[in-house]
């Protein structure tokens, strides 16, 4: 089994670990016992069998039980197990027919996770890896918060995700601090494939663990692209935009600030009250436009948006991508910064050889050509992106 991400680098990057994991009958599945036990290779599962409440669990670490929301008496018991537990033994629970009401008691009474039935190897991995990593979250809790640049797009079709990638390929490429690219647009991301990381973990595989999504140790759980940037994938699906909410956006939001000294959210060129949150909770704005009259309406509507919601206190840079001397010669720049009522901070050079090349690829741009126009204009968009959340020196040029 091949998890997203590499979740091996997680097992051993977390001490001290447990050694025994039993599992009660019900809850991991032939096929899931064998990825684990590929994935976690220290540890050993034991089946606990029906009577393993008479025999104690004095010889585990982590014990992994099985309950039913639907039944009152299920999740009674379990709670009560929870509460008697001996300290110092972790308790997962497998939870069929899972709803808000049992999965928040179940973790009230002491249990370190919820994990809704069906789950699969993946959602299994990051429920062990998220129990396991509590020591470092103690150890990394002094660690100073990272910021978060968010993307807008003024329209689709402007460049905004590859320009955010090949922004986050130079800022890794520094070596000097932790950058990450998620890539939030559910139904249209494509920032895994220009890193060209297919398998990467993706915001629903995320999702799925719930309201422990904060707890994920994504700095090790992530894709990590041999510029050193990790990456949090679109879904490889059209998605419902409704998967995500401002409760889950923040906890996602968290977890990466804890994780990462900058991270890139790509957002759809939609807004919804999940999106807006995503943007309250920025750092900076990125907004990429196209030099056109219809780009520039677009470009009017989102400042105003951005007005109405309170962020326009944000910082903003609006750049201008794939600029052209033919555009110029149908809409020139002084006539459109008039229309918008501001400047354009950034203009970047039309490429498609170079950019294309890169995101085909999943190269960083200098792989490509080096020292082009467009390689120095998206250096000083990275410049703008990271601002003082990676102390470090500028990008050469």
């Amino acid at each position: 089994m091949q998890f997203p991400g590499d979740l091996k680098s997680v097992v051993a990057s977390v001490q001290p670990a447990p050694q025994r994991i039993g599992y009660a009958d019900g809850t991991l599945s032939a096929s899931d016992i064998a990825a684990l036990t590929e994935l976690f290779p220290k540890f050993v599962f034991e089946a606990l069998g029906p009577a393993w409440l008479e025999h104690g669990t004095h010889n585990l670490d982590v014990v992994i039980l099985g309950a039913s929301g639907a039944s009152a008496q299920d999740i009674d018991k379990t709670v009560h197990f929870l509460r008697e537990k001996r300290a110092g033994l972790h308790a997962l629970v497998a939870l069929r027919d899972a709803d808000v009401t049992s999965s928040r008691l179940l973790t009230r009474a002491g249990a370190a996770d919820v994990i809704p039935l069906p789950a699969g190897e993946a959602i299994w991995a990051l429920g062990i890896e998220r129990l396991l990593s509590r020591s470092v979250q103690e150890r990394d809790r002094g660690r100073k918060a990272g910021q978060v640049v968010a993307i807008l797009k003024a329209g689709g079709g402007v460049g905004a995700t590859s320009l955010g990638v090949q922004a986050a390929h130079m800022l890794a490429a520094r070596g000097e601090a932790r950058v990450c690219f998620a890539d939030l647009d559910l139904q249209f991301g494509a920032g895994a494939l220009y890193f060209d990381l297919a398998e990467a973990l993706t915001v629903t595989d995320c999702v799925a663990v719930g309201e422990v999504l904060e707890e994920t140790q994504f700095a090790t759980a992530l894709a990590s692209h041999k510029s050193g940037a990790r990456v949090l994938a679109a879904p490889r699906e059209p998605t419902a935009l409704d998967v995500l909410t401002p409760q889950l956006v923040d906890a996602l939001v968290g977890g990466l600030r804890r994780d990462f000294a900058l991270t890139i959210l790509d957002l759809p060129s939609v807004w919804t009250a999940w999106t807006n949150h995503a943007l309250q909770l920025a750092d900076r704005i990125v907004m990429v436009t196209h030099l056109s009259v219809a780009h520039v309406h677009l470009i009017r509507r989102q400042l105003g948006i951005l007005s109405m919601q309170g962020l326009d206190r944000l910082p903003l840079t609006l750049a201008c991508n794939a600029v052209t001397g033919e555009q110029q010669d149908l809409l020139a720049i002084k006539a459109a910064e008039r229309a918008l009522g501001r400047g354009f901070d950034i203009f970047l050079p039309q490429d498609v050889r170079a950019m294309g090349g890169a995101t085909n690829q999943g190269l960083p741009i200098s792989e490509v050509r080096r020292g082009t126009k467009l390689e120095k204009y998206i250096g000083q968009l990275a410049d703008r992106m990271a601002m003082d959340a990676l102390v470090t020196t500028p990008l050469r040029r």
